[in-house]
Protein backbone atom coordinates (compact mmCIF):
# COMPACT_ATOMS: atom_id res chain seq x y z
CA UNK A 1 0.00 0.00 0.00
CA UNK A 2 1.21 3.75 -0.60
CA UNK A 3 1.40 5.43 2.19
CA UNK A 4 3.33 9.33 2.04
CA UNK A 5 5.80 8.92 5.22
CA UNK A 6 6.07 12.79 6.59
CA UNK A 7 5.53 13.71 8.43
CA UNK A 8 4.99 10.33 10.16
CA UNK A 9 2.35 10.08 12.81
CA UNK A 10 3.72 7.00 14.20
CA UNK A 11 7.07 5.88 14.57
CA UNK A 12 8.11 3.18 11.66
CA UNK A 13 11.03 0.35 11.52
CA UNK A 14 13.82 0.90 9.07
CA UNK A 15 15.78 -2.04 7.15
CA UNK A 16 19.31 -2.56 6.59
CA UNK A 17 20.42 -3.41 3.17
CA UNK A 18 21.12 -7.18 4.24
CA UNK A 19 16.95 -7.44 5.94
CA UNK A 20 15.92 -5.99 1.99
CA UNK A 21 18.06 -8.03 -0.01
CA UNK A 22 16.56 -11.04 1.99
CA UNK A 23 13.09 -9.73 1.29
CA UNK A 24 14.06 -9.68 -1.72
CA UNK A 25 15.85 -13.51 -2.23
CA UNK A 26 12.32 -14.96 -1.54
CA UNK A 27 10.07 -16.51 -4.35
CA UNK A 28 7.14 -13.82 -4.67
CA UNK A 29 4.14 -14.14 -6.76
CA UNK A 30 3.76 -12.29 -8.95
CA UNK A 31 7.29 -11.18 -9.19
CA UNK A 32 8.60 -8.38 -7.38
CA UNK A 33 9.73 -6.39 -9.99
CA UNK A 34 5.92 -6.51 -11.28
CA UNK A 35 5.02 -5.36 -8.26
CA UNK A 36 7.46 -2.44 -7.87
CA UNK A 37 7.16 -1.12 -11.63
CA UNK A 38 3.08 -0.85 -10.87
CA UNK A 39 3.71 1.53 -7.66
CA UNK A 40 5.66 3.45 -9.17
CA UNK A 41 4.09 4.38 -12.47
CA UNK A 42 0.42 4.29 -10.27
CA UNK A 43 2.86 6.93 -8.37
CA UNK A 44 3.81 9.25 -11.22
CA UNK A 45 0.62 9.39 -12.81
CA UNK A 46 -0.36 10.13 -8.84
CA UNK A 47 2.26 13.04 -8.80
CA UNK A 48 1.61 13.91 -12.40
CA UNK A 49 -1.49 13.47 -13.57
CA UNK A 50 -1.32 15.49 -16.88
CA UNK A 51 1.82 14.89 -17.84
CA UNK A 52 2.00 12.77 -21.18
CA UNK A 53 6.62 13.08 -21.91
CA UNK A 54 8.34 10.84 -19.24
CA UNK A 55 11.91 10.38 -19.35
CA UNK A 56 12.91 6.88 -17.69
CA UNK A 57 16.42 6.85 -16.81
CA UNK A 58 17.36 2.97 -16.11
CA UNK A 59 20.30 2.05 -14.47
CA UNK A 60 21.95 -1.79 -15.28
CA UNK A 61 20.73 -3.29 -12.36
CA UNK A 62 17.03 -4.36 -10.74
CA UNK A 63 16.52 -0.92 -10.12
CA UNK A 64 16.71 -0.27 -14.02
CA UNK A 65 14.05 -3.12 -14.34
CA UNK A 66 11.88 -1.22 -12.40
CA UNK A 67 11.64 1.90 -14.20
CA UNK A 68 11.63 -0.96 -17.59
CA UNK A 69 8.08 -2.48 -16.55
CA UNK A 70 6.54 1.29 -15.35
CA UNK A 71 7.85 2.65 -18.21
CA UNK A 72 5.44 -0.44 -20.09
CA UNK A 73 2.47 0.42 -17.92
CA UNK A 74 2.84 4.27 -18.90
CA UNK A 75 2.79 3.33 -22.24
CA UNK A 76 0.02 1.17 -21.71
CA UNK A 77 -2.37 4.02 -20.15
CA UNK A 78 -1.79 6.25 -22.91
CA UNK A 79 1.43 8.27 -21.67
CA UNK A 80 4.30 8.46 -23.88
CA UNK A 81 7.22 7.31 -22.38
CA UNK A 82 10.72 7.31 -23.43
CA UNK A 83 13.73 5.28 -21.94
CA UNK A 84 17.25 6.29 -21.28
CA UNK A 85 19.30 3.00 -20.75
CA UNK A 86 22.74 4.03 -18.91
CA UNK A 87 24.48 0.33 -18.70
CA UNK A 88 27.82 1.60 -17.71
CA UNK A 89 29.16 -1.61 -18.88
CA UNK A 90 27.97 -4.30 -16.59
CA UNK A 91 25.92 -7.48 -17.17
CA UNK A 92 21.60 -7.24 -16.73
CA UNK A 93 20.13 -9.52 -14.33
CA UNK A 94 17.42 -11.88 -15.77
CA UNK A 95 14.53 -10.12 -14.18
CA UNK A 96 15.98 -6.40 -15.78
CA UNK A 97 17.01 -8.19 -19.09
CA UNK A 98 13.32 -9.60 -19.33
CA UNK A 99 11.78 -6.30 -18.41
CA UNK A 100 13.65 -4.61 -21.12
CA UNK A 101 12.42 -7.54 -23.96
CA UNK A 102 8.80 -6.74 -22.80
CA UNK A 103 9.25 -3.13 -23.27
CA UNK A 104 10.90 -3.01 -26.39
CA UNK A 105 7.75 -5.63 -27.56
CA UNK A 106 5.42 -3.05 -25.56
CA UNK A 107 6.52 -0.37 -28.54
CA UNK A 108 8.34 2.04 -25.66
CA UNK A 109 11.20 3.65 -27.05
CA UNK A 110 14.38 2.63 -25.87
CA UNK A 111 17.65 4.29 -26.69
CA UNK A 112 21.29 3.08 -25.43
CA UNK A 113 22.32 6.64 -23.55
CA UNK A 114 21.26 9.29 -23.24
CA UNK A 115 20.05 11.38 -26.26
CA UNK A 116 18.86 14.56 -24.53
CA UNK A 117 15.33 15.19 -26.75
CA UNK A 118 14.14 17.83 -23.81
CA UNK A 119 10.44 18.28 -23.15
CA UNK A 120 9.88 15.63 -20.72
CA UNK A 121 7.18 16.75 -17.88
CA UNK A 122 8.75 13.71 -15.17
CA UNK A 123 11.53 12.37 -15.00
CA UNK A 124 11.76 9.06 -13.23
CA UNK A 125 15.25 8.15 -11.73
CA UNK A 126 15.78 4.27 -11.81
CA UNK A 127 19.86 4.73 -12.29
CA UNK A 128 21.18 2.69 -8.83
CA UNK A 129 18.90 2.17 -6.03
CA UNK A 130 20.00 0.06 -3.01
CA UNK A 131 23.58 -0.74 -2.01
CA UNK A 132 25.40 2.04 -3.36
CA UNK A 133 29.13 0.78 -2.69
CA UNK A 134 30.77 3.70 -3.96
CA UNK A 135 30.98 7.14 -5.71
CA UNK A 136 29.15 7.41 -8.98
CA UNK A 137 31.31 7.05 -12.16
CA UNK A 138 31.47 7.34 -15.95
CA UNK A 139 28.18 7.12 -17.46
CA UNK A 140 26.06 6.77 -14.44
CA UNK A 141 27.65 10.50 -12.89
CA UNK A 142 27.23 11.84 -16.26
CA UNK A 143 23.38 10.52 -16.44
CA UNK A 144 23.12 12.41 -12.67
CA UNK A 145 24.20 15.69 -13.90
CA UNK A 146 22.10 15.73 -16.54
CA UNK A 147 18.92 14.79 -14.24
CA UNK A 148 19.80 17.40 -12.41
CA UNK A 149 20.30 20.25 -14.72
CA UNK A 150 16.40 18.76 -16.01
CA UNK A 151 13.56 21.45 -15.71
CA UNK A 152 10.97 18.78 -14.63
CA UNK A 153 9.73 17.06 -11.79
CA UNK A 154 12.03 14.09 -10.36
CA UNK A 155 10.25 10.91 -8.93
CA UNK A 156 13.69 8.38 -7.66
CA UNK A 157 12.84 4.89 -7.81
CA UNK A 158 13.50 3.51 -3.91
CA UNK A 159 16.43 5.54 -3.73
CA UNK A 160 17.56 8.81 -5.17
CA UNK A 161 21.24 7.64 -7.30
CA UNK A 162 24.30 8.77 -5.46
CA UNK A 163 22.71 7.74 -1.83
CA UNK A 164 23.81 5.85 0.55
CA UNK A 165 20.61 3.65 1.58
CA UNK A 166 22.04 3.17 4.76
CA UNK A 167 23.83 6.13 5.97
CA UNK A 168 22.41 9.03 3.70
CA UNK A 169 26.07 10.11 2.59
CA UNK A 170 26.51 11.65 -0.97
CA UNK A 171 30.41 9.96 -1.22
CA UNK A 172 30.65 12.45 -3.93
CA UNK A 173 28.73 15.48 -5.91
CA UNK A 174 26.86 12.69 -8.05
CA UNK A 175 23.92 12.76 -6.54
CA UNK A 176 20.35 12.90 -7.95
CA UNK A 177 17.99 15.76 -6.15
CA UNK A 178 14.55 14.03 -6.34
CA UNK A 179 11.56 15.91 -5.93
CA UNK A 180 10.31 12.83 -5.03
CA UNK A 181 11.23 9.21 -4.05
CA UNK A 182 9.46 5.77 -3.85
CA UNK A 183 10.87 4.08 -0.93
CA UNK A 184 10.24 -0.02 -1.90
CA UNK A 185 9.76 -3.02 -0.12
CA UNK A 186 11.31 -1.47 3.22
CA UNK A 187 11.96 2.15 4.61
CA UNK A 188 15.78 2.66 4.50
CA UNK A 189 18.04 4.73 6.62
CA UNK A 190 19.47 6.18 4.76
CA UNK A 191 16.93 8.56 2.98
CA UNK A 192 15.76 10.20 6.96
CA UNK A 193 19.72 11.43 7.96
CA UNK A 194 23.11 13.39 6.55
CA UNK A 195 21.55 14.42 3.03
CA UNK A 196 19.41 11.97 2.71
CA UNK A 197 16.38 14.15 2.85
CA UNK A 198 17.63 17.22 0.74
CA UNK A 199 18.44 14.18 -1.94
CA UNK A 200 14.86 12.72 -1.47
CA UNK A 201 12.83 15.14 -1.34
CA UNK A 202 9.19 14.14 -0.37
CA UNK A 203 9.33 10.21 0.65
CA UNK A 204 6.51 8.09 -0.41
CA UNK A 205 6.45 4.11 0.85
CA UNK A 206 5.35 0.61 -1.03
CA UNK A 207 5.70 -2.24 1.17
CA UNK A 208 4.65 -4.02 -1.98
CA UNK A 209 2.35 -6.34 0.05
CA UNK A 210 5.25 -8.21 1.82
CA UNK A 211 5.77 -8.20 5.34
CA UNK A 212 9.13 -6.42 6.82
CA UNK A 213 10.95 -8.12 9.24
CA UNK A 214 10.02 -6.99 12.87
CA UNK A 215 13.26 -6.18 14.02
CA UNK A 216 14.51 -3.57 12.25
CA UNK A 217 18.32 -1.90 12.26
CA UNK A 218 17.08 1.49 13.63
CA UNK A 219 13.80 3.36 14.24
CA UNK A 220 12.09 7.07 12.48
CA UNK A 221 10.67 8.87 15.26
CA UNK A 222 6.91 9.75 14.48
CA UNK A 223 4.40 12.17 16.45
CA UNK A 224 3.19 9.13 18.57
CA UNK A 225 6.44 10.34 20.88
CA UNK A 226 4.95 13.48 21.86
CA UNK A 227 1.80 11.45 23.07
CA UNK A 228 4.23 10.25 26.38
CA UNK A 229 5.03 13.85 27.61
CA UNK A 230 4.71 14.77 30.99
CA UNK A 231 1.14 16.40 32.27
CA UNK A 232 1.13 16.11 35.69
CA UNK A 233 -2.08 15.79 37.96
CA UNK A 234 -4.23 18.29 39.36
CA UNK A 235 -2.78 17.99 42.32
CA UNK A 236 0.88 18.61 40.96
CA UNK A 237 3.17 21.50 41.92
CA UNK A 238 6.61 22.70 41.25
CA UNK A 239 7.90 20.37 43.83
CA UNK A 240 6.69 17.41 42.36
CA UNK A 241 8.19 18.30 38.54
CA UNK A 242 11.75 18.38 39.77
CA UNK A 243 14.90 19.96 39.50
CA UNK A 244 17.72 21.26 36.81
CA UNK A 245 20.87 22.79 37.21
CA UNK A 246 22.24 24.71 33.65
CA UNK A 247 25.92 25.40 34.72
CA UNK A 248 27.52 27.50 31.50
CA UNK A 249 27.25 31.01 30.04
CA UNK A 250 31.04 32.37 30.84
CA UNK A 251 31.45 35.71 30.12
CA UNK A 252 30.41 37.00 26.52
CA UNK A 253 28.29 33.62 26.30
CA UNK A 254 25.92 33.84 28.69
CA UNK A 255 22.84 34.01 26.51
CA UNK A 256 23.53 30.46 25.60
CA UNK A 257 23.36 29.32 29.21
CA UNK A 258 20.08 31.62 29.81
CA UNK A 259 18.53 29.79 26.12
CA UNK A 260 19.14 26.36 28.13
CA UNK A 261 17.67 27.06 31.51
CA UNK A 262 14.45 29.00 29.50
CA UNK A 263 13.82 25.73 27.58
CA UNK A 264 14.15 24.33 31.20
CA UNK A 265 11.54 25.78 32.58
CA UNK A 266 9.25 25.75 29.64
CA UNK A 267 9.63 21.85 29.43
CA UNK A 268 7.43 22.08 32.43
CA UNK A 269 10.97 21.62 35.07
CA UNK A 270 9.55 22.98 38.42
CA UNK A 271 12.61 24.61 39.45
CA UNK A 272 15.54 25.91 37.80
CA UNK A 273 18.98 27.12 39.39
CA UNK A 274 21.17 29.17 36.59
CA UNK A 275 24.98 29.48 37.36
CA UNK A 276 26.84 31.52 35.17
CA UNK A 277 30.15 31.39 35.05
CA UNK A 278 32.10 34.59 36.25
CA UNK A 279 29.41 35.90 37.93
CA UNK A 280 29.81 36.00 41.56
CA UNK A 281 25.74 36.71 42.19
CA UNK A 282 25.32 33.73 39.56
CA UNK A 283 23.52 36.32 37.06
CA UNK A 284 19.62 36.46 37.48
CA UNK A 285 17.80 36.82 34.12
CA UNK A 286 15.76 40.06 33.69
CA UNK A 287 13.55 38.29 30.91
CA UNK A 288 12.55 35.23 33.00
CA UNK A 289 12.70 35.87 36.82
CA UNK A 290 11.23 32.68 37.52
CA UNK A 291 14.72 31.04 36.79
CA UNK A 292 16.66 31.11 40.26
CA UNK A 293 20.50 31.42 40.90
CA UNK A 294 23.39 29.61 42.15
CA UNK A 295 26.85 31.32 42.14
CA UNK A 296 29.99 29.26 40.92
CA UNK A 297 31.18 28.84 44.63
CA UNK A 298 27.78 27.21 45.71
CA UNK A 299 28.67 24.23 43.46
CA UNK A 300 31.42 23.13 46.44
CA UNK A 301 27.98 22.39 48.46
CA UNK A 302 27.87 18.74 46.50
CA UNK A 303 24.47 17.57 48.15
CA UNK A 304 22.54 21.02 47.03
CA UNK A 305 22.62 18.99 43.36
CA UNK A 306 24.13 16.11 43.17
CA UNK A 307 20.36 14.75 42.84
CA UNK A 308 19.40 17.68 40.22
CA UNK A 309 19.24 16.89 36.47
CA UNK A 310 22.18 18.91 35.74
CA UNK A 311 22.90 20.80 32.30
CA UNK A 312 26.64 21.61 31.71
CA UNK A 313 28.25 23.28 28.96
CA UNK A 314 26.03 25.79 26.82
CA UNK A 315 28.61 28.57 26.06
CA UNK A 316 30.71 27.51 29.18
CA UNK A 317 33.78 28.18 27.29
CA UNK A 318 37.01 26.76 29.10
CA UNK A 319 35.60 28.05 32.31
CA UNK A 320 33.90 24.65 32.67
CA UNK A 321 37.04 22.23 32.88
CA UNK A 322 37.73 23.01 36.72
CA UNK A 323 33.87 21.69 37.26
CA UNK A 324 34.03 18.83 35.14
CA UNK A 325 35.88 16.56 37.99
CA UNK A 326 33.03 16.97 40.31
CA UNK A 327 30.03 17.03 37.82
CA UNK A 328 31.35 13.30 36.45
CA UNK A 329 31.92 11.79 39.79
CA UNK A 330 28.98 13.48 41.75
CA UNK A 331 25.83 14.32 39.33
CA UNK A 332 22.97 11.57 39.41
CA UNK A 333 21.91 12.98 35.60
CA UNK A 334 24.10 14.59 33.51
CA UNK A 335 23.75 16.31 30.17
CA UNK A 336 26.60 17.14 28.77
CA UNK A 337 26.50 19.64 26.02
CA UNK A 338 28.70 22.00 23.88
CA UNK A 339 32.00 23.41 25.42
CA UNK A 340 31.40 20.23 28.38
CA UNK A 341 32.22 17.97 25.74
CA UNK A 342 35.26 20.08 23.61
CA UNK A 343 37.15 20.13 26.85
CA UNK A 344 36.26 16.35 27.45
CA UNK A 345 37.27 15.49 24.34
CA UNK A 346 40.93 17.40 25.15
CA UNK A 347 41.08 15.31 28.31
CA UNK A 348 41.74 11.62 28.76
CA UNK A 349 41.13 11.50 32.02
CA UNK A 350 38.16 13.64 31.96
CA UNK A 351 37.54 10.81 29.13
CA UNK A 352 37.46 8.30 31.62
CA UNK A 353 35.49 10.13 34.04
CA UNK A 354 32.72 10.25 31.67
CA UNK A 355 32.88 6.52 30.63
CA UNK A 356 33.23 4.79 34.26
CA UNK A 357 29.67 6.94 34.81
CA UNK A 358 27.64 3.83 34.00
CA UNK A 359 29.38 1.60 36.03
CA UNK A 360 27.94 3.60 38.82
CA UNK A 361 24.41 3.60 37.70
CA UNK A 362 25.12 7.35 37.13
CA UNK A 363 22.85 8.51 33.76
CA UNK A 364 24.51 10.26 31.19
CA UNK A 365 23.40 12.26 28.23
CA UNK A 366 25.64 14.16 25.49
CA UNK A 367 24.53 16.42 22.88
CA UNK A 368 27.07 16.79 19.91
CA UNK A 369 27.04 18.39 16.39
CA UNK A 370 29.07 16.85 14.18
CA UNK A 371 32.14 18.62 14.72
CA UNK A 372 31.85 18.23 18.38
CA UNK A 373 31.27 14.28 18.00
CA UNK A 374 34.85 14.23 15.73
CA UNK A 375 36.24 16.11 18.55
CA UNK A 376 34.80 13.35 20.98
CA UNK A 377 36.01 10.23 18.97
CA UNK A 378 39.37 11.75 16.99
CA UNK A 379 38.49 12.17 13.46
CA UNK A 380 36.98 14.42 11.17
CA UNK A 381 33.36 15.93 10.93
CA UNK A 382 33.14 14.73 7.31
CA UNK A 383 34.21 11.32 8.65
CA UNK A 384 31.45 11.58 11.16
CA UNK A 385 28.76 12.58 8.08
CA UNK A 386 29.79 9.82 5.95
CA UNK A 387 28.40 7.52 8.35
CA UNK A 388 26.84 9.13 11.05
CA UNK A 389 25.35 5.82 12.91
CA UNK A 390 28.84 4.58 13.22
CA UNK A 391 29.84 7.42 14.42
CA UNK A 392 27.03 7.18 17.16
CA UNK A 393 27.59 3.56 18.25
CA UNK A 394 31.29 4.60 18.51
CA UNK A 395 30.84 7.37 20.86
CA UNK A 396 28.30 5.14 22.74
CA UNK A 397 31.13 2.14 22.84
CA UNK A 398 33.26 4.54 24.16
CA UNK A 399 31.63 6.69 26.76
CA UNK A 400 28.68 3.95 27.51
CA UNK A 401 25.90 6.50 27.62
CA UNK A 402 23.19 7.70 26.24
CA UNK A 403 23.66 10.59 22.45
CA UNK A 404 21.84 12.85 20.44
CA UNK A 405 24.24 13.28 16.99
CA UNK A 406 22.39 16.86 15.87
CA UNK A 407 21.93 17.42 12.22
CA UNK A 408 19.73 16.77 9.32
CA UNK A 409 18.04 13.77 11.07
CA UNK A 410 19.21 13.35 14.26
CA UNK A 411 20.17 10.58 15.76
CA UNK A 412 19.28 8.75 19.21
CA UNK A 413 21.61 6.06 20.72
CA UNK A 414 21.66 4.66 24.40
CA UNK A 415 22.92 1.55 25.61
CA UNK A 416 20.02 -1.60 25.10
CA UNK A 417 17.89 0.49 22.46
CA UNK A 418 17.55 0.57 19.05
CA UNK A 419 18.57 3.57 17.90
CA UNK A 420 15.99 6.22 16.43
CA UNK A 421 16.15 8.79 13.90
CA UNK A 422 14.31 12.03 14.19
CA UNK A 423 11.63 12.71 11.24
CA UNK A 424 10.99 16.59 12.31
CA UNK A 425 12.54 19.58 12.08
CA UNK A 426 14.39 21.20 9.14
CA UNK A 427 17.10 23.75 8.22
CA UNK A 428 14.78 27.05 10.28
CA UNK A 429 16.97 25.08 13.42
CA UNK A 430 20.48 26.11 12.16
CA UNK A 431 20.46 28.73 14.16
CA UNK A 432 22.94 30.44 17.29
CA UNK A 433 21.21 28.69 20.24
CA UNK A 434 19.16 26.00 19.27
CA UNK A 435 21.34 22.79 20.17
CA UNK A 436 21.56 24.71 23.57
CA UNK A 437 17.59 25.01 23.69
CA UNK A 438 17.42 21.18 23.16
CA UNK A 439 19.95 20.27 25.92
CA UNK A 440 17.59 22.23 28.14
CA UNK A 441 14.56 20.92 27.15
CA UNK A 442 16.10 17.42 27.39
CA UNK A 443 17.53 18.24 30.72
CA UNK A 444 13.61 19.19 31.55
CA UNK A 445 12.34 16.68 30.75
CA UNK A 446 14.42 14.63 32.45
CA UNK A 447 13.55 16.21 36.05
CA UNK A 448 9.59 15.26 35.35
CA UNK A 449 10.60 11.72 34.55
CA UNK A 450 9.76 9.21 36.92
CA UNK A 451 12.20 6.87 38.39
CA UNK A 452 12.62 3.91 35.85
CA UNK A 453 11.51 5.94 32.70
CA UNK A 454 12.53 4.83 29.63
CA UNK A 455 15.52 7.43 28.93
CA UNK A 456 15.90 6.36 25.16
CA UNK A 457 12.15 7.53 24.55
CA UNK A 458 12.61 10.65 26.49
CA UNK A 459 15.57 11.63 24.30
CA UNK A 460 13.61 10.89 21.18
CA UNK A 461 10.53 13.31 22.67
CA UNK A 462 12.87 16.07 23.25
CA UNK A 463 14.20 15.77 19.87
CA UNK A 464 11.30 15.13 18.13
CA UNK A 465 9.51 18.15 20.37
CA UNK A 466 12.22 20.38 18.82
CA UNK A 467 12.51 19.37 15.92
CA UNK A 468 8.13 19.93 15.34
CA UNK A 469 8.51 23.55 16.53
CA UNK A 470 10.40 24.39 13.20
CA UNK A 471 7.92 22.41 11.18
CA UNK A 472 5.63 25.13 11.18
CA UNK A 473 8.58 27.69 10.43
CA UNK A 474 7.10 29.51 7.31
CA UNK A 475 10.66 30.62 5.68
CA UNK A 476 13.38 32.25 6.95
CA UNK A 477 15.28 30.93 10.54
CA UNK A 478 13.91 29.94 13.95
CA UNK A 479 15.88 32.14 16.38
CA UNK A 480 16.27 29.91 19.68
CA UNK A 481 14.00 32.71 22.19
CA UNK A 482 11.34 31.94 19.44
CA UNK A 483 12.17 28.35 19.21
CA UNK A 484 11.26 28.03 23.35
CA UNK A 485 7.71 29.65 22.93
CA UNK A 486 6.89 27.26 20.12
CA UNK A 487 8.10 24.31 21.82
CA UNK A 488 5.88 25.79 24.71
CA UNK A 489 3.30 26.17 22.81
CA UNK A 490 3.19 22.19 21.64
CA UNK A 491 2.66 21.08 25.16
CA UNK A 492 -0.25 17.99 24.61
CA UNK A 493 -3.31 19.20 26.01
CA UNK A 494 -5.13 16.65 28.69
Amino acid sequence: MLTQVLPAPLSLLLHSDAQCRALEAGEHQPPLMERAGLALAKLALALQPHARQIHVVCGPGNNGGDGLVAAQLLHAAGRQPRVSLISAGKATPPDAARALIQAREAGVPIEAGWRDEGGSELLIDALLGLGLSRAPEGEIATAIERINAQTSPVLAVDLPSGLSSETGHTPSTAWVRAHDTLSLLTLKPGLFTGQGREAAGRIWFDDLGIAAPADGCSRLTGADVMAAAPAGGHAAHKGSRGDVLVIGGAPGMQGAARLAARASLASGAGRVYLCLLGEADGGADPQRPELMQRTQAQLTDVASWRNQVVVAGCGASTAIAPLLPSLLSQAERLVLDADALNVIAADSPLQNALSERSARRQSTWLTPHPLEAARLLGCSSAEIQANRMAAIEALLKRYRCGVVLKGSGSLVASPGALPSINSSGNAALATPGSGDVLAGWLGGLWAQAPSGADLHALACRAVYWHGAAADSQAAGPLRASDLIERMHSLHPRR
